[in-house]
Protein backbone atom coordinates (compact mmCIF):
# COMPACT_ATOMS: atom_id res chain seq x y z
CA UNK A 1 0.00 0.00 0.00
CA UNK A 2 1.22 3.72 -0.94
CA UNK A 3 -0.28 6.85 0.68
CA UNK A 4 0.25 10.51 -1.29
CA UNK A 5 -2.52 12.47 1.15
CA UNK A 6 -5.96 11.86 -0.78
CA UNK A 7 -5.55 8.50 -2.51
CA UNK A 8 -4.04 5.26 -1.63
CA UNK A 9 -2.82 2.33 -3.88
CA UNK A 10 -4.13 -0.66 -2.29
CA UNK A 11 -4.00 -4.75 -3.15
CA UNK A 12 -1.48 -6.06 -5.64
CA UNK A 13 -3.19 -4.31 -8.74
CA UNK A 14 -2.44 -1.29 -7.21
CA UNK A 15 -5.82 0.11 -7.10
CA UNK A 16 -5.94 3.54 -6.33
CA UNK A 17 -8.85 4.80 -3.69
CA UNK A 18 -9.73 7.51 -1.85
CA UNK A 19 -8.48 7.48 1.74
CA UNK A 20 -11.63 8.02 3.01
CA UNK A 21 -12.74 5.19 1.20
CA UNK A 22 -9.48 2.89 2.44
CA UNK A 23 -10.06 3.93 5.95
CA UNK A 24 -13.77 2.73 5.96
CA UNK A 25 -15.65 5.71 5.14
CA UNK A 26 -18.45 7.07 7.31
CA UNK A 27 -18.22 4.31 9.93
CA UNK A 28 -14.64 4.89 10.59
CA UNK A 29 -14.96 8.35 11.02
CA UNK A 30 -18.19 7.94 13.09
CA UNK A 31 -16.16 5.58 15.60
CA UNK A 32 -13.43 7.54 15.74
CA UNK A 33 -15.32 10.97 16.18
CA UNK A 34 -17.64 8.75 19.32
CA UNK A 35 -14.28 7.73 20.85
CA UNK A 36 -12.41 10.84 21.24
CA UNK A 37 -15.71 12.79 22.36
CA UNK A 38 -16.44 9.63 24.66
CA UNK A 39 -12.87 11.13 26.25
CA UNK A 40 -13.21 14.66 26.31
CA UNK A 41 -16.66 14.59 28.35
CA UNK A 42 -14.41 13.29 31.19
CA UNK A 43 -11.30 15.57 30.49
CA UNK A 44 -11.16 18.22 33.29
CA UNK A 45 -8.99 20.20 31.67
CA UNK A 46 -10.26 20.13 28.09
CA UNK A 47 -14.13 19.42 28.24
CA UNK A 48 -13.87 23.87 29.18
CA UNK A 49 -12.87 24.39 25.93
CA UNK A 50 -16.29 23.30 24.28
CA UNK A 51 -18.71 25.63 25.39
CA UNK A 52 -21.79 23.55 24.55
CA UNK A 53 -23.16 21.75 27.28
CA UNK A 54 -24.18 18.83 24.69
CA UNK A 55 -21.07 17.56 22.87
CA UNK A 56 -22.86 15.75 19.82
CA UNK A 57 -23.05 19.42 17.85
CA UNK A 58 -19.06 19.52 18.12
CA UNK A 59 -18.72 15.69 17.53
CA UNK A 60 -20.77 15.62 14.08
CA UNK A 61 -18.61 19.51 12.83
CA UNK A 62 -15.32 16.95 13.92
CA UNK A 63 -16.64 13.93 12.13
CA UNK A 64 -17.89 16.09 8.44
CA UNK A 65 -14.75 17.37 8.47
CA UNK A 66 -12.49 15.06 8.48
CA UNK A 67 -15.04 13.04 6.52
CA UNK A 68 -14.20 16.01 3.76
CA UNK A 69 -10.59 16.45 4.50
CA UNK A 70 -10.06 12.79 3.94
CA UNK A 71 -11.98 12.87 0.35
CA UNK A 72 -15.39 11.57 1.37
CA UNK A 73 -18.80 14.33 1.20
CA UNK A 74 -18.16 17.78 1.34
CA UNK A 75 -20.64 17.86 4.00
CA UNK A 76 -18.84 20.31 6.28
CA UNK A 77 -18.24 22.80 3.88
CA UNK A 78 -21.73 22.88 2.30
CA UNK A 79 -23.07 23.51 5.84
CA UNK A 80 -20.11 26.03 7.20
CA UNK A 81 -17.91 27.26 4.44
CA UNK A 82 -14.67 26.97 4.22
CA UNK A 83 -13.13 24.96 7.25
CA UNK A 84 -10.89 28.06 8.48
CA UNK A 85 -9.13 25.91 11.41
CA UNK A 86 -7.26 28.14 12.93
CA UNK A 87 -9.60 31.34 12.69
CA UNK A 88 -12.54 28.94 14.12
CA UNK A 89 -10.27 27.95 17.03
CA UNK A 90 -8.86 31.42 18.03
CA UNK A 91 -11.46 32.38 20.34
CA UNK A 92 -10.46 28.87 22.63
CA UNK A 93 -7.51 29.14 24.64
CA UNK A 94 -5.28 26.57 23.28
CA UNK A 95 -1.95 26.12 25.09
CA UNK A 96 0.55 22.80 24.45
CA UNK A 97 -1.10 21.15 27.11
CA UNK A 98 -4.60 21.32 26.13
CA UNK A 99 -3.51 20.44 22.17
CA UNK A 100 -1.29 17.34 23.91
CA UNK A 101 -4.19 16.46 25.58
CA UNK A 102 -6.31 16.68 22.59
CA UNK A 103 -3.79 14.54 20.73
CA UNK A 104 -3.95 11.91 23.79
CA UNK A 105 -7.72 11.23 23.19
CA UNK A 106 -7.03 11.32 19.38
CA UNK A 107 -4.25 9.17 19.74
CA UNK A 108 -6.76 6.61 22.40
CA UNK A 109 -9.53 6.37 19.74
CA UNK A 110 -7.35 6.20 16.54
CA UNK A 111 -5.72 3.14 18.19
CA UNK A 112 -9.13 1.61 18.58
CA UNK A 113 -9.68 1.57 15.04
CA UNK A 114 -7.07 -0.66 14.41
CA UNK A 115 -5.87 0.46 11.20
CA UNK A 116 -3.03 -1.09 8.82
CA UNK A 117 0.17 0.92 9.99
CA UNK A 118 0.56 3.14 6.79
CA UNK A 119 -3.08 4.83 7.02
CA UNK A 120 -2.88 4.92 10.72
CA UNK A 121 0.65 6.84 10.33
CA UNK A 122 -0.91 8.98 7.83
CA UNK A 123 -4.57 9.80 9.74
CA UNK A 124 -2.11 10.46 12.86
CA UNK A 125 0.77 12.77 10.87
CA UNK A 126 -2.32 14.94 9.74
CA UNK A 127 -3.50 14.87 13.31
CA UNK A 128 0.03 15.82 14.92
CA UNK A 129 0.92 18.64 12.38
CA UNK A 130 -3.47 20.07 12.75
CA UNK A 131 -2.93 19.36 16.72
CA UNK A 132 0.48 22.17 17.10
CA UNK A 133 -0.95 24.41 14.65
CA UNK A 134 -4.22 25.13 17.07
CA UNK A 135 -2.00 25.80 19.92
CA UNK A 136 -2.65 30.00 20.24
CA UNK A 137 -1.51 30.82 23.55
CA UNK A 138 1.16 30.36 25.97
CA UNK A 139 0.27 28.19 28.70
CA UNK A 140 -0.34 30.51 31.74
CA UNK A 141 -1.98 32.63 29.47
CA UNK A 142 -4.69 29.84 28.68
CA UNK A 143 -4.99 29.12 32.51
CA UNK A 144 -5.57 32.69 32.94
CA UNK A 145 -8.46 32.75 30.08
CA UNK A 146 -10.00 29.25 31.54
CA UNK A 147 -9.73 30.58 35.05
CA UNK A 148 -12.06 33.63 34.06
CA UNK A 149 -14.05 31.86 31.60
CA UNK A 150 -15.71 29.43 34.13
CA UNK A 151 -15.80 31.48 36.87
CA UNK A 152 -18.12 33.48 34.70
Amino acid sequence: MTADGTHVEMGEEGTEIPVFDALGGHAFFASLVHGFYRRVADDAALRPLYPEADLAPAAERLRLFLEQYWGGPATYSERRGHPRLRMRHASFPIDDAAAGRWLEHMRASLDEQALPAELDALVWNYFTAAGAAMVNVAGEAADDVRRQATST
